[in-house]
Protein backbone atom coordinates (compact mmCIF):
# COMPACT_ATOMS: atom_id res chain seq x y z
CA UNK A 1 0.00 0.00 0.00
CA UNK A 2 1.10 3.56 -0.74
CA UNK A 3 2.96 5.68 1.86
CA UNK A 4 0.06 8.63 0.85
CA UNK A 5 -2.45 6.27 0.90
CA UNK A 6 -1.86 4.57 4.47
CA UNK A 7 -1.79 8.52 5.48
CA UNK A 8 -5.21 9.00 4.15
CA UNK A 9 -6.71 6.18 5.85
CA UNK A 10 -4.74 7.08 9.17
CA UNK A 11 -5.97 10.36 9.02
CA UNK A 12 -9.30 9.30 8.35
CA UNK A 13 -9.48 6.71 11.60
CA UNK A 14 -8.21 9.88 14.19
CA UNK A 15 -11.05 11.82 12.95
CA UNK A 16 -13.85 9.22 12.71
CA UNK A 17 -15.67 10.38 15.26
CA UNK A 18 -15.83 13.62 15.19
CA UNK A 19 -18.70 15.79 14.28
CA UNK A 20 -19.41 18.04 11.47
CA UNK A 21 -20.13 22.28 12.72
CA UNK A 22 -23.50 22.75 11.03
CA UNK A 23 -23.39 25.85 8.28
CA UNK A 24 -24.36 29.14 10.10
CA UNK A 25 -26.89 31.37 8.46
CA UNK A 26 -26.27 34.89 9.05
CA UNK A 27 -27.56 38.23 7.59
CA UNK A 28 -29.55 41.28 7.93
CA UNK A 29 -31.60 43.52 6.51
CA UNK A 30 -30.08 46.01 3.55
CA UNK A 31 -28.89 49.50 5.26
CA UNK A 32 -30.54 51.95 2.90
CA UNK A 33 -28.49 55.67 2.92
CA UNK A 34 -28.64 59.09 1.70
CA UNK A 35 -26.66 59.54 -2.21
CA UNK A 36 -23.70 61.11 -1.59
CA UNK A 37 -24.29 64.28 -3.38
CA UNK A 38 -26.86 65.95 -4.76
CA UNK A 39 -26.06 64.69 -8.42
CA UNK A 40 -25.44 61.38 -7.17
CA UNK A 41 -21.41 61.07 -8.20
CA UNK A 42 -19.23 58.81 -6.72
CA UNK A 43 -17.74 59.34 -3.52
CA UNK A 44 -14.28 61.29 -4.20
CA UNK A 45 -13.19 60.08 -0.30
CA UNK A 46 -13.53 56.87 1.72
CA UNK A 47 -11.61 53.38 1.06
CA UNK A 48 -10.91 52.71 -2.49
CA UNK A 49 -9.27 49.13 -4.22
CA UNK A 50 -7.85 48.31 -6.91
CA UNK A 51 -10.30 46.33 -9.08
CA UNK A 52 -10.12 44.76 -12.89
CA UNK A 53 -12.21 46.68 -15.70
CA UNK A 54 -13.30 44.71 -18.85
CA UNK A 55 -13.50 45.66 -22.61
CA UNK A 56 -15.93 44.73 -25.09
CA UNK A 57 -12.62 43.75 -27.22
CA UNK A 58 -11.95 41.31 -24.22
CA UNK A 59 -9.24 43.18 -22.82
CA UNK A 60 -8.42 43.54 -19.20
CA UNK A 61 -6.94 46.81 -17.16
CA UNK A 62 -6.73 47.76 -13.63
CA UNK A 63 -8.88 50.68 -12.33
CA UNK A 64 -10.03 52.12 -8.66
CA UNK A 65 -13.26 51.96 -6.98
CA UNK A 66 -14.46 53.23 -3.50
CA UNK A 67 -15.55 50.04 -1.60
CA UNK A 68 -18.86 51.90 -0.61
CA UNK A 69 -21.46 52.81 -3.32
CA UNK A 70 -22.94 56.47 -3.74
CA UNK A 71 -26.06 54.62 -5.18
CA UNK A 72 -27.02 52.36 -1.83
CA UNK A 73 -29.64 55.54 -1.71
CA UNK A 74 -33.01 56.56 -0.02
CA UNK A 75 -35.32 56.11 -2.92
CA UNK A 76 -36.92 59.04 -4.13
CA UNK A 77 -40.57 60.31 -3.11
CA UNK A 78 -43.15 57.46 -4.25
CA UNK A 79 -40.78 54.75 -3.81
CA UNK A 80 -40.34 52.62 -0.72
CA UNK A 81 -37.38 51.15 0.50
CA UNK A 82 -37.90 47.44 0.43
CA UNK A 83 -39.47 45.51 3.63
CA UNK A 84 -40.59 42.43 2.22
CA UNK A 85 -41.26 40.75 -1.31
CA UNK A 86 -38.96 38.40 -0.76
CA UNK A 87 -35.75 40.07 0.12
CA UNK A 88 -33.11 38.03 1.63
CA UNK A 89 -34.66 35.33 0.43
CA UNK A 90 -32.21 32.29 -0.80
CA UNK A 91 -32.59 29.71 -3.11
CA UNK A 92 -30.99 26.79 -4.60
CA UNK A 93 -29.87 27.27 -7.96
CA UNK A 94 -27.44 23.89 -8.02
CA UNK A 95 -27.38 21.75 -5.54
CA UNK A 96 -25.02 18.71 -5.36
CA UNK A 97 -24.20 17.99 -1.76
CA UNK A 98 -23.62 19.42 1.56
CA UNK A 99 -22.00 22.93 1.56
CA UNK A 100 -19.04 21.64 3.80
CA UNK A 101 -18.27 19.07 0.74
CA UNK A 102 -19.14 21.32 -1.73
CA UNK A 103 -18.01 24.71 -3.42
CA UNK A 104 -20.48 26.96 -2.54
CA UNK A 105 -20.94 29.92 -5.26
CA UNK A 106 -23.23 32.78 -3.88
CA UNK A 107 -25.17 35.07 -6.69
CA UNK A 108 -26.60 38.32 -5.40
CA UNK A 109 -29.24 40.26 -7.84
CA UNK A 110 -29.16 43.91 -8.38
CA UNK A 111 -31.59 46.45 -9.87
CA UNK A 112 -34.02 43.53 -9.67
CA UNK A 113 -37.49 45.19 -8.31
CA UNK A 114 -40.00 42.82 -6.07
CA UNK A 115 -41.81 41.77 -9.38
CA UNK A 116 -38.16 40.99 -11.26
CA UNK A 117 -36.70 38.18 -8.88
CA UNK A 118 -37.85 35.64 -11.67
CA UNK A 119 -35.92 37.31 -13.62
CA UNK A 120 -32.73 37.36 -11.57
CA UNK A 121 -32.85 33.95 -11.11
CA UNK A 122 -33.13 33.12 -14.64
CA UNK A 123 -30.55 35.81 -15.37
CA UNK A 124 -28.13 34.18 -13.01
CA UNK A 125 -28.82 30.35 -14.46
CA UNK A 126 -27.79 31.80 -17.64
CA UNK A 127 -24.23 33.16 -15.74
CA UNK A 128 -23.35 29.97 -14.51
CA UNK A 129 -24.05 27.89 -17.54
CA UNK A 130 -21.72 30.41 -19.47
CA UNK A 131 -19.10 29.40 -16.74
CA UNK A 132 -19.83 25.75 -16.83
CA UNK A 133 -18.80 26.02 -20.17
CA UNK A 134 -15.26 26.51 -19.71
CA UNK A 135 -12.77 23.72 -18.61
CA UNK A 136 -12.34 22.79 -15.95
CA UNK A 137 -15.82 23.76 -14.54
CA UNK A 138 -17.58 21.85 -16.93
CA UNK A 139 -15.88 18.64 -15.76
CA UNK A 140 -15.80 19.61 -12.13
CA UNK A 141 -19.15 21.07 -11.92
CA UNK A 142 -20.63 18.04 -9.28
CA UNK A 143 -18.33 19.91 -7.03
CA UNK A 144 -20.36 23.00 -6.88
CA UNK A 145 -23.21 24.45 -5.21
CA UNK A 146 -25.14 27.32 -6.28
CA UNK A 147 -27.35 30.09 -4.28
CA UNK A 148 -29.32 32.74 -5.65
CA UNK A 149 -30.06 35.52 -2.85
CA UNK A 150 -32.57 37.94 -3.35
CA UNK A 151 -32.16 41.58 -3.17
CA UNK A 152 -35.29 43.63 -4.03
CA UNK A 153 -34.37 47.37 -5.47
CA UNK A 154 -36.77 50.05 -5.36
CA UNK A 155 -35.86 50.77 -8.84
CA UNK A 156 -35.41 48.78 -11.93
CA UNK A 157 -32.19 48.68 -13.64
CA UNK A 158 -28.68 50.13 -12.50
CA UNK A 159 -27.00 53.55 -12.38
CA UNK A 160 -25.10 54.38 -15.62
CA UNK A 161 -27.66 52.20 -18.14
CA UNK A 162 -28.00 53.28 -20.86
CA UNK A 163 -25.67 56.66 -20.21
CA UNK A 164 -23.83 58.53 -17.36
CA UNK A 165 -27.01 60.65 -16.55
CA UNK A 166 -28.68 57.73 -15.48
CA UNK A 167 -29.29 57.16 -11.94
CA UNK A 168 -31.40 54.00 -9.88
CA UNK A 169 -31.42 53.87 -6.14
CA UNK A 170 -30.71 49.81 -5.99
CA UNK A 171 -29.94 47.20 -3.48
CA UNK A 172 -26.37 46.95 -4.15
CA UNK A 173 -25.77 50.85 -5.39
CA UNK A 174 -24.51 49.23 -8.24
CA UNK A 175 -23.41 51.54 -11.20
CA UNK A 176 -21.25 51.69 -14.51
CA UNK A 177 -18.81 54.54 -15.09
CA UNK A 178 -17.19 53.60 -11.94
CA UNK A 179 -13.21 55.52 -11.61
CA UNK A 180 -14.72 57.21 -15.43
CA UNK A 181 -14.60 53.96 -16.53
CA UNK A 182 -17.85 53.25 -18.47
CA UNK A 183 -18.00 49.65 -18.73
CA UNK A 184 -16.75 49.27 -14.82
CA UNK A 185 -19.33 48.13 -12.90
CA UNK A 186 -19.33 49.04 -9.28
CA UNK A 187 -21.38 47.81 -6.07
CA UNK A 188 -21.29 48.62 -2.13
CA UNK A 189 -19.21 46.06 -0.60
CA UNK A 190 -21.08 45.98 2.60
CA UNK A 191 -24.22 45.37 1.26
CA UNK A 192 -22.93 42.81 -0.85
CA UNK A 193 -21.38 40.86 2.07
CA UNK A 194 -24.83 41.57 4.35
CA UNK A 195 -26.32 39.72 1.26
CA UNK A 196 -24.06 37.04 0.49
CA UNK A 197 -24.13 36.21 4.64
CA UNK A 198 -27.46 34.83 4.11
CA UNK A 199 -26.35 32.25 1.83
CA UNK A 200 -25.53 28.74 4.11
CA UNK A 201 -21.44 29.45 2.96
CA UNK A 202 -19.77 31.77 0.16
CA UNK A 203 -17.08 30.59 -0.81
CA UNK A 204 -17.33 32.81 -4.29
CA UNK A 205 -19.64 36.05 -4.89
CA UNK A 206 -21.23 36.84 -7.91
CA UNK A 207 -23.26 40.36 -8.43
CA UNK A 208 -25.44 40.12 -11.53
CA UNK A 209 -27.11 43.31 -12.52
CA UNK A 210 -29.89 43.91 -13.95
CA UNK A 211 -28.86 45.19 -17.45
CA UNK A 212 -27.92 43.73 -20.99
CA UNK A 213 -25.14 46.68 -20.82
CA UNK A 214 -21.82 45.11 -21.39
CA UNK A 215 -19.73 45.43 -18.57
CA UNK A 216 -18.32 44.12 -14.86
CA UNK A 217 -15.71 44.32 -12.61
CA UNK A 218 -12.91 42.26 -10.32
CA UNK A 219 -12.66 42.51 -6.63
CA UNK A 220 -9.90 39.96 -6.13
CA UNK A 221 -8.51 41.14 -3.22
CA UNK A 222 -11.83 41.11 -0.86
CA UNK A 223 -11.26 39.52 2.50
CA UNK A 224 -14.59 39.02 4.03
CA UNK A 225 -15.23 37.61 7.22
CA UNK A 226 -18.38 35.98 5.85
CA UNK A 227 -15.18 33.56 4.19
CA UNK A 228 -15.29 34.84 -0.10
CA UNK A 229 -12.10 36.17 -1.16
CA UNK A 230 -13.38 38.24 -4.10
CA UNK A 231 -16.61 39.37 -6.05
CA UNK A 232 -17.34 39.62 -9.52
CA UNK A 233 -19.82 41.72 -11.09
CA UNK A 234 -21.52 41.05 -14.26
CA UNK A 235 -24.01 42.35 -16.44
CA UNK A 236 -26.79 40.02 -16.25
CA UNK A 237 -28.67 40.34 -19.64
CA UNK A 238 -24.58 40.42 -21.91
CA UNK A 239 -24.45 37.13 -23.21
CA UNK A 240 -20.61 37.77 -23.07
CA UNK A 241 -19.97 38.91 -19.45
CA UNK A 242 -20.22 35.30 -17.62
CA UNK A 243 -16.39 35.37 -18.80
CA UNK A 244 -15.69 38.59 -16.42
CA UNK A 245 -16.65 35.65 -13.32
CA UNK A 246 -14.63 33.44 -14.94
CA UNK A 247 -11.60 35.48 -15.29
CA UNK A 248 -12.12 36.72 -11.84
CA UNK A 249 -12.44 32.94 -9.89
CA UNK A 250 -8.92 32.80 -11.78
CA UNK A 251 -7.47 34.96 -9.13
CA UNK A 252 -10.06 33.74 -6.31
CA UNK A 253 -9.65 29.79 -6.73
CA UNK A 254 -6.34 30.05 -8.70
CA UNK A 255 -4.24 31.84 -6.67
CA UNK A 256 -3.20 32.70 -10.87
CA UNK A 257 -1.81 36.25 -11.74
CA UNK A 258 -2.83 38.32 -14.61
CA UNK A 259 -0.90 37.29 -17.42
CA UNK A 260 -1.45 41.12 -19.21
CA UNK A 261 0.94 43.82 -19.28
CA UNK A 262 0.85 48.16 -19.39
CA UNK A 263 3.02 49.67 -22.12
CA UNK A 264 5.44 52.23 -19.82
CA UNK A 265 5.62 49.99 -16.99
CA UNK A 266 9.15 49.55 -17.10
CA UNK A 267 11.15 46.11 -16.33
CA UNK A 268 10.14 44.13 -13.51
CA UNK A 269 12.79 43.79 -11.23
CA UNK A 270 11.21 41.91 -7.91
CA UNK A 271 11.88 38.48 -6.82
CA UNK A 272 10.29 35.06 -8.25
CA UNK A 273 6.60 35.59 -8.01
CA UNK A 274 4.49 33.33 -6.11
CA UNK A 275 1.81 32.77 -8.72
CA UNK A 276 1.51 29.79 -11.00
CA UNK A 277 1.32 31.20 -13.93
CA UNK A 278 4.76 33.90 -13.56
CA UNK A 279 8.28 33.35 -13.44
CA UNK A 280 11.48 35.30 -14.04
CA UNK A 281 12.83 32.19 -15.55
CA UNK A 282 13.03 31.34 -18.86
CA UNK A 283 11.73 28.12 -20.35
CA UNK A 284 15.88 26.65 -20.45
CA UNK A 285 16.39 27.90 -16.47
CA UNK A 286 12.59 26.67 -15.12
CA UNK A 287 13.38 23.62 -17.43
CA UNK A 288 16.70 22.79 -15.71
CA UNK A 289 15.20 23.78 -12.45
CA UNK A 290 12.24 21.49 -12.41
CA UNK A 291 10.45 24.69 -11.11
CA UNK A 292 6.95 26.60 -11.57
CA UNK A 293 5.03 25.27 -15.40
CA UNK A 294 8.47 22.84 -16.27
CA UNK A 295 6.24 19.48 -16.82
CA UNK A 296 3.78 21.71 -18.94
CA UNK A 297 6.56 23.53 -20.96
CA UNK A 298 6.62 22.05 -25.04
CA UNK A 299 2.85 21.01 -24.42
CA UNK A 300 -0.15 21.99 -26.43
CA UNK A 301 -2.13 24.45 -24.94
CA UNK A 302 -5.89 24.63 -24.63
CA UNK A 303 -5.90 27.65 -24.89
CA UNK A 304 -3.92 27.55 -28.09
CA UNK A 305 0.11 27.15 -28.60
CA UNK A 306 2.28 25.57 -27.02
CA UNK A 307 3.18 25.92 -23.61
CA UNK A 308 6.80 27.93 -23.34
CA UNK A 309 7.75 31.47 -21.35
CA UNK A 310 6.44 34.37 -23.25
CA UNK A 311 7.82 37.81 -22.35
CA UNK A 312 5.31 39.79 -20.46
CA UNK A 313 2.50 39.53 -17.65
CA UNK A 314 2.06 40.50 -14.01
CA UNK A 315 1.35 44.40 -15.93
CA UNK A 316 4.85 44.47 -16.81
CA UNK A 317 6.34 44.19 -20.23
CA UNK A 318 9.53 42.89 -19.60
CA UNK A 319 10.96 41.00 -16.99
CA UNK A 320 8.16 38.28 -16.34
CA UNK A 321 7.29 35.46 -18.23
CA UNK A 322 3.45 33.95 -19.29
CA UNK A 323 3.00 30.72 -19.98
CA UNK A 324 1.40 30.82 -23.32
CA UNK A 325 0.75 33.50 -25.68
CA UNK A 326 -2.97 35.02 -24.43
CA UNK A 327 -5.02 32.59 -21.89
CA UNK A 328 -8.29 33.72 -20.10
CA UNK A 329 -6.00 35.54 -17.67
CA UNK A 330 -4.50 37.87 -20.31
CA UNK A 331 -8.01 38.47 -22.36
CA UNK A 332 -11.78 37.22 -22.32
CA UNK A 333 -13.51 34.91 -24.66
CA UNK A 334 -10.30 32.26 -23.83
CA UNK A 335 -9.50 29.43 -21.80
CA UNK A 336 -7.34 28.76 -18.95
CA UNK A 337 -3.96 27.59 -20.33
CA UNK A 338 -2.24 24.10 -18.80
CA UNK A 339 -0.52 25.37 -15.75
CA UNK A 340 -4.03 27.89 -14.62
CA UNK A 341 -6.11 24.88 -14.94
CA UNK A 342 -4.79 22.96 -12.96
CA UNK A 343 -4.30 25.73 -9.89
CA UNK A 344 -7.91 25.58 -10.75
CA UNK A 345 -8.29 21.95 -9.97
CA UNK A 346 -6.99 22.19 -7.01
CA UNK A 347 -8.44 25.77 -5.98
CA UNK A 348 -11.79 23.58 -6.65
CA UNK A 349 -10.72 20.92 -4.11
CA UNK A 350 -9.48 23.28 -1.36
CA UNK A 351 -13.10 24.11 -0.73
CA UNK A 352 -14.53 20.82 -2.16
CA UNK A 353 -14.09 17.06 -1.88
CA UNK A 354 -14.09 13.96 -4.31
CA UNK A 355 -16.26 11.70 -2.17
CA UNK A 356 -19.28 11.84 -0.01
CA UNK A 357 -22.09 9.84 1.66
CA UNK A 358 -25.46 9.94 2.90
CA UNK A 359 -24.42 7.74 5.88
CA UNK A 360 -22.20 10.14 8.10
CA UNK A 361 -18.84 9.60 8.80
CA UNK A 362 -18.56 7.55 12.37
CA UNK A 363 -22.08 5.97 12.09
CA UNK A 364 -21.77 2.33 13.91
CA UNK A 365 -23.06 -0.47 11.08
CA UNK A 366 -24.08 -3.52 10.94
CA UNK A 367 -23.42 -6.48 8.28
CA UNK A 368 -27.70 -6.26 7.36
CA UNK A 369 -26.97 -2.45 6.34
CA UNK A 370 -25.72 -0.64 2.82
CA UNK A 371 -23.35 1.78 2.54
CA UNK A 372 -23.32 4.11 -0.34
CA UNK A 373 -21.02 7.28 -1.82
CA UNK A 374 -20.74 9.26 -4.69
CA UNK A 375 -18.12 10.25 -6.77
CA UNK A 376 -18.81 13.45 -8.56
CA UNK A 377 -15.86 13.79 -10.70
CA UNK A 378 -15.80 11.43 -13.53
CA UNK A 379 -12.84 8.99 -13.56
CA UNK A 380 -12.72 9.07 -10.19
CA UNK A 381 -10.76 5.76 -8.34
CA UNK A 382 -12.21 4.35 -5.75
CA UNK A 383 -10.69 1.99 -2.65
CA UNK A 384 -12.48 0.20 -0.16
CA UNK A 385 -10.24 -0.57 3.02
CA UNK A 386 -11.27 -2.78 5.98
CA UNK A 387 -8.94 -2.12 9.44
CA UNK A 388 -6.36 -0.20 7.38
CA UNK A 389 -6.22 -3.74 4.60
CA UNK A 390 -7.44 -2.91 0.99
CA UNK A 391 -10.71 -4.99 -0.27
CA UNK A 392 -9.40 -5.20 -4.04
CA UNK A 393 -12.35 -6.89 -4.63
CA UNK A 394 -14.61 -4.07 -4.05
CA UNK A 395 -12.69 -1.40 -5.67
CA UNK A 396 -15.26 1.16 -7.76
CA UNK A 397 -18.15 -0.31 -6.18
CA UNK A 398 -20.12 3.21 -5.05
CA UNK A 399 -22.89 1.14 -2.91
CA UNK A 400 -21.89 -1.88 -0.52
CA UNK A 401 -24.12 -4.58 1.10
CA UNK A 402 -21.74 -4.84 4.47
CA UNK A 403 -22.07 -8.51 4.31
CA UNK A 404 -19.78 -9.17 1.48
CA UNK A 405 -17.08 -7.98 4.22
CA UNK A 406 -17.27 -11.04 5.40
CA UNK A 407 -16.62 -9.80 9.24
CA UNK A 408 -14.74 -12.52 11.75
CA UNK A 409 -13.77 -12.61 15.10
CA UNK A 410 -16.61 -11.39 17.97
CA UNK A 411 -20.06 -9.73 17.24
CA UNK A 412 -19.67 -6.71 19.19
CA UNK A 413 -16.01 -5.78 17.72
CA UNK A 414 -15.90 -2.75 15.59
CA UNK A 415 -13.94 -2.83 12.59
CA UNK A 416 -12.46 -0.08 10.56
CA UNK A 417 -14.18 0.71 6.69
CA UNK A 418 -12.53 3.29 4.86
CA UNK A 419 -13.44 5.05 1.34
CA UNK A 420 -10.70 6.04 -0.15
CA UNK A 421 -11.14 8.30 -3.63
CA UNK A 422 -8.37 9.68 -5.15
CA UNK A 423 -8.93 12.10 -8.74
CA UNK A 424 -6.67 10.24 -11.25
CA UNK A 425 -6.41 13.51 -13.48
CA UNK A 426 -3.69 14.14 -15.70
CA UNK A 427 -4.52 18.04 -16.23
CA UNK A 428 -3.06 18.28 -12.32
CA UNK A 429 0.87 17.04 -12.73
CA UNK A 430 2.62 18.96 -9.82
CA UNK A 431 2.58 15.85 -6.84
CA UNK A 432 2.61 18.75 -4.48
CA UNK A 433 -0.85 19.86 -5.51
CA UNK A 434 -2.28 16.05 -6.32
CA UNK A 435 -2.46 15.43 -2.69
CA UNK A 436 -5.63 17.69 -2.37
CA UNK A 437 -7.01 15.31 -5.25
CA UNK A 438 -7.49 12.58 -2.94
CA UNK A 439 -10.43 12.67 0.01
CA UNK A 440 -11.36 9.22 2.56
CA UNK A 441 -14.38 8.73 4.62
CA UNK A 442 -14.58 6.11 7.45
CA UNK A 443 -17.40 4.02 9.39
CA UNK A 444 -17.52 1.41 11.96
CA UNK A 445 -18.94 -1.93 11.66
CA UNK A 446 -19.74 -4.95 13.91
CA UNK A 447 -21.12 -8.08 12.90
Amino acid sequence: MHTRTTSTVSRAASALLTTALAATVLGAAPAWSAPADGRGAPAADGPRRQVEAFAEDGGISRATAPAASPYLAAPPAGLAAPTGDGDGEVTALVRNGDPATKLDVVVVGDGYSAQEQEKFRTDAAEKWREITAVEPYATYQRLFNVWTVNAVSPESGVTGDPDQATVRHTALGSYFWCDGVERLLCVDEKAVERYAAKAPQADLVIVVANSAKYGGAGYNDVKSPVGYEGIATVAGGNAKSGQIAVHETGHSLGKLADEYAYDGQGTYQGDEPPEANLSTLTADRMSDQGTKWARWLGQSSPDGGTVGTYQGGGYYPTGLYRPTENSIMRSLGREFNLPGREAMIAGFYRHATPLTSPTPVGSWLTAADRLTVDLPVPGTVLRWYLDGREQPRLRGRTALDLDALHLTGPRSRPHLLSAVATDPTPAVADPALRTELTGSLSWLVTR
